[in-house]
């Protein structure tokens, strides 16, 4: 249904457009008010011209009636079409924008009674001949969107435009980041996903394949080369320790005994461990860890107790904390490889980029699959949003005030129109010289 220029006033609810001043008017800038002067001096040299066709009329006419001669018909008709073509033009171009001295005239005040209709055909418009799935597709294909983006990451300055790009973006994401929001977020996945899966069965299979390729003899080289050394350096604490568990009613001399010999044999016990790769006690470890391995995967007791422990383990304050800090450290060491041109983290992103240029320069199948996945994803946002869209179009031109619409696109286009104005008063002035003279031809 149409709406009158009062109907078509802003409500209240409408949010101004931008560009616009609250209550839907538009703000008129320096450039407006200048474009506001030219239509207003086209408009008076329109109004000139029809004005000066009248006087010449008038004065043919006269001249005419005076006796003055037959050209005076001739301007005369020239004169009185050229007033014709002038009002029907004015009547034409003010009925775009008002009702012509106010007149209830049918079809008139165009843009503000049909102010929401041009917006939903505009809307209409724009949807179905640049938001098609087609249109899309075509236009995204012609370009060679994959090719250009190799060619351009291809070039070593662009390469690094990008870098710095990407790791200005990165410093700004990790700034904007609370570190209490990610530490949970960190903590509770780690959590969660410890929770959710048993690991004895893949420590058992991960202890078993390290004994069985002897990974193991290193550790147990170190531990018994660090027990050797400390039985050298603590030898009194050794053998004070066993002196002081014997019996009171002992002597001391024999205390002392027994224990200088308890310590010679833990030391030569130790010594030959650590110096015979086939000692039998290293055999009693290897058997010991192969169990060991065998129970994680296949003793439920054993699986229980691990899974018992890592419960426990996780649960402590201490393991929760170190979970937590780690997030700072990554994003400290993060921010730092982010601003350092030199670093690591950025050297390789450059390399990336550049060998990734290169591939989309030169390769026929990776530009097919970059266009097709940018395709897609275009197409998906125009097809899924396309009421949206242009939604954007029709309400915001719904949101103007009707008035001030009219003053700012007269403000564009009304120079154009004064000129039509003109034409016309000089085409029918032509045309109703042409007829007069067909018509006095024929006449005589």
């Amino acid at each position: 249904m149409e709406r009158t220029g009062a109907d078509a006033a802003p409500r209240a609810e409408r949010v101004p457009a931008a560009g616009t001043a609250p209550g839907g008017g538009f703000v008129f800038g320096i450039a407006d008010e200048e474009r506001r002067r030219g239509v207003r001096r086209m408009k008076t040299l329109a109004t000139g011209l029809l004005l000066a066709v009248a006087v010449v009329y008038v004065l043919a006419k006269w001249a005419g009636s005076a006796g003055a001669g037959g050209w005076t018909g001739y301007v005369a008709a020239a004169a009185e079409a050229g007033m014709v073509g002038a009002l029907a033009d004015w009547f034409a171009v003010t009925a775009l924008f008002k009702r012509p001295m106010g007149l209830p005239i049918p079809h008139t005040a165009i843009i503000p009674t049909k102010k929401d209709q041009l917006g939903q055909s505009l809307g209409d418009f724009v949807g179905e001949n640049f938001l098609s799935a087609e249109v899309v597709r075509r236009r995204l294909r012609s370009v060679g969107i994959g090719r250009r983006l190799g060619g351009w990451l291809a070039e070593p300055r662009n390469a690094d435009r990008v870098t710095e790009e990407l790791s200005t973006a990165l410093r700004g994401a990790l700034t904007v980041l609370r570190d209490s929001d990610v530490q949970a977020v960190v903590g509770e996945a780690i959590t969660r996903r410890a929770d959710a899966v048993e690991i004895a069965p893949g420590v058992g299979t991960m202890l078993e394949k390290i004994v069985a390729e002897g990974g193991h003899r290193r550790a147990v080289d170190l531990v018994i080369a660090r027990a050797h050394d400390w039985l050298v350096e603590h030898g009194d604490s050794v053998m004070s320790a066993v002196s002081g568990g014997a019996p009171g009613w002992t002597p001391r001399f024999v205390d002392r005994k027994v224990g200088d010999r308890v310590y010679k044999e833990l030391l030569r016990f130790v010594t030959e461990m650590r110096d015979m790769p086939e000692h039998p006690a290293r055999g009693a470890i290897d058997r010991f860890l192969r169990d060991f391995a065998e129970d994680l995967q296949s003793d439920p007791g054993t699986r229980a107790k691990v899974e018992r422990l890592k419960s426990e383990v996780l649960g402590r304050g201490e393991v929760q904390d170190l979970i937590a800090s780690a997030w700072g450290s990554v994003r400290a060491m993060i921010v730092a490889a982010a601003e350092d041109e030199r670093s690591e983290l950025r050297l390789r992103v450059r390399a990336a980029l550049l060998s990734l240029g290169r591939r989309l320069a030169g390769e026929e199948r990776l530009q097919d699959k970059v266009d097709n996945w940018l395709e897609g994803a275009a197409v998906y946002v125009v097809t899924t949003y396309q009421g949206e869209i242009t939604s954007l179009i029709t309400d915001t031109v719904a949101g103007w005030d009707a008035e001030h619409t009219s003053k700012k696109i007269e403000a564009h286009i009304g120079r154009d129109l004064q000129f039509i104005r003109i034409n016309g008063t000089v085409v029918g002035a032509l045309a109703g010289l042409c007829i007069y003279t067909v018509s006095q031809a024929f006449g005589g």
